[in-house]
């Protein structure tokens, strides 16, 4: 009995060895001359509504099972309801088999969705070329449709001689928040937006260490909406996002480029026909390292939301808005600053053409807003 009660805490005391605590905190100033991000920040003084802390932990209780779990609060404009703390994700990891060839597993829970090079650790400014994400792939004011999904995710890494071969392929239901209600202009009905059944997948190549990395990224995303009356009805919504992103690495540099073409139907409501649009997105990036511990950054990024009305005046001409609306062309220019490890400072400038990624909620008067506007951030970050 006294053996394995001895055994029984030492088998404690290993799991409690892999318990894992960290934490990050990130502090933003947005400054623009005309139109408003995340907050009033065409005002004199700018705006501090962006900021973003979260807290993980993640624990080993066998060496094939992992629990993961981060809680995020983000304030990203708005009246800052959105910063009350959430899930972030939250999963079990099981590894069915891992050897020196390759690795397959499970995940049950909340997972980040496997999009573009960015999407499942978008949330840490230390995982992040510049402050802001190229906002043609990575939306943020509908930044809850792409995040992550409940349900199941399969994963399989394969390493080759030449490289790595890593896919993902998740099930389940994505969420759905005010963000894609604003977006689509719901939020005027008594109705609700719930999830349905979705798919998202990513098969990903590394080749000579991480030197050239291709990756494909598609999903399937489908919400109900229930309305209690006959205006607008009920309908149904549906996602279909395809990316192909490349990236070349070398010691001081690195170059990035992402493509996306995507699909949006509304079909089923009463008050509106069908439509079904499809949008493209694209960036190149360019990120130099100099002085150990500086990098700064170019990249243009551009961003139509209808590729057979690419200059919004079909849409202006319906009485639906003005046609820079549809659109937006961004040249950023960017620089990093990390005197500590767990320290980062960053700035950036933006100049655009066009309003198509402007949060709903910050612009609430689209005929209100400016075509061609400025915009510098500045950002603290800390980690621990």
């Amino acid at each position: 009995m006294l053996a394995t009660v001895t055994q029984a805490h030492g088998e404690e005391e290993n799991v409690l060895d892999t318990l894992q605590l960290h934490g990050f905190l990130s502090q933003a100033l947005v400054i623009t001359d005309d139109n408003d991000f995340f907050g009033p920040s065409s005002s004199d003084e700018g705006s501090l509504k962006f900021t973003e802390i979260g807290a993980n932990v993640s624990l080993r209780p066998h060496e094939d099972v992992l629990i993961a779990a981060q809680v995020l609060s983000r304030r990203a404009g708005g009246d800052g309801s959105d910063a009350n703390p959430e899930l972030d994700y939250g999963l079990i990891d099981y590894q069915i088999q891992s050897n020196q060839q390759r690795n397959f597993g499970v995940q049950v829970g909340r997972f980040k969705n496997p999009f573009g090079f960015y999407n499942q650790t978008r949330d840490v400014a230390f995982t992040r070329p510049s402050i802001l994400l190229p906002q043609s792939i990575y939306f943020d004011r509908t930044r809850s449709l792409g995040l992550a999904g409940d349900g199941i995710s399969l994963y399989h890494e394969e390493r080759l001689q030449s490289g790595t071969v890593r896919s993902q392929v998740g099930f389940g239901r994505t969420r759905i928040e005010e963000d894609v209600d604003r977006t689509l202009g719901l939020d005027r009905f008594p109705g609700s937006l719930d999830a349905d059944t979705s798919a998202i997948g990513q098969v990903r190549y590394e080749h000579d260490g991480g030197r050239i990395i291709t990756a494909l990224s598609a999903a399937s995303a489908n919400a109900d909406y229930d309305s209690p009356g006959s205006i607008p009805g009920d309908g149904e919504f549906h996602f279909q996002p395809w990316i192909l992103s490349f990236q070349y690495n070398q010691a001081k540099w690195s170059l990035t480029a992402e493509y996306a073409l995507r699909t949006l139907e509304l079909e089923g409501f009463n008050s509106f026909p069908d439509t079904e649009t499809t949008g493209e997105s694209w960036y190149v990036q360019y990120t130099r390292r100099f002085l150990d511990n500086w990098q700064w950054l170019v990249r243009y990024d551009s961003l139509v939301n209808d590729r057979d009305d690419r200059d919004g005046e079909a849409f202006e001409a319906s009485g639906a808005g003005p046609a820079y609306s549809q659109f937006a062309k961004d040249v950023t220019f960017g620089l990093q600053w990390t005197p500590h490890p767990r320290l980062m400072l960053s700035g950036e400038y933006h100049h655009v053409d066009g309003t198509g990624w402007l949060p709903v909620q910050d612009n609430p008067a689209p005929d209100e807003t400016s075509r061609y506007w400025n915009m510098l951030l500045f950002q603290l970050s800390l980690r621990f």
